[in-house]
């Protein structure tokens, strides 16, 4: 006796002609979001990449004026058209530095290039043509009410794309005292906003001395 094979039919679940509309009706406003999503991106990038950077603060070596946890948007444009100034936060490569490469500090400027830096009984000089000054650093900790002494006796003359940095909490701070000057190239910019935390949110202005 033969036996017949049937093969068993799975019967496929029909899709409801209204659910299908209702799927084509969303495709156009996913391809809008994936359109406006990659605009966004060849905006944005170049403005990440190229224009400006945020950097967080990480370490007391600028305390108190800015302190762990900061976010800072750093401007990489302005030194493209004009050199940093004394007085400038910037933020720099120290792959230059021994045992610091691929990191990232945050110093102030004091010194420019062909200027020489003397510190020496707890102040700054600068002298520049026979002429010297010695730097009124407002933005320092005033213990007591008297200005932060900056220890650490030092005599250096920059040469061309050279810069003194110091940080601003002055005995704590690891910088041109211990390690020399910055190259011009391993300036990545200067910070020009502070974003975060939001009650203190503001400009990052440039002293006066």
């Amino acid at each position: 006796m033969d036996i017949e094979n049937k093969e068993e039919k799975v019967a496929e679940p029909a899709v409801n002609e209204a659910e299908k509309k209702g799927i084509k009706k969303y495709i156009p406003f996913v391809l809008e979001i994936v359109k406006i999503a990659i605009i966004a991106f060849i905006i944005v990038a170049p403005i990440r990449y190229f224009l400006f950077q945020p950097f967080i603060v990480s370490g007391a070596s600028m305390a108190p004026n800015f302190a762990t946890g900061d976010y800072l948007i750093v401007d990489e444009v302005s030194y493209r058209f004009s050199s940093p100034q004394r007085g400038d936060v910037v933020v720099f490569s120290t792959n230059f530095i021994p045992g610091y490469t691929h990191q990232r500090f945050i110093k102030r400027i004091i010194g420019l290039p062909g200027e020489t830096v003397d510190i020496k009984n707890g102040s700054v000089q600068i002298i520049k043509d026979g002429k010297t000054t010695i730097l009124d650093e407002k933005y320092l900790p005033r213990p007591g009410g008297s200005p932060l002494k900056t220890y650490g006796d030092k005599n250096i003359t920059l040469n061309p794309d050279e810069y003194f940095v110091l940080g601003d909490n002055r005995e704590y701070s690891y910088d041109s005292r211990m390690w020399g000057v910055v190259p011009k190239e391993d300036i990545i910019g200067k910070a020009f906003l502070r974003i975060f935390p939001i009650t203190t949110l503001s400009g990052v202005p440039r002293p006066t001395y």
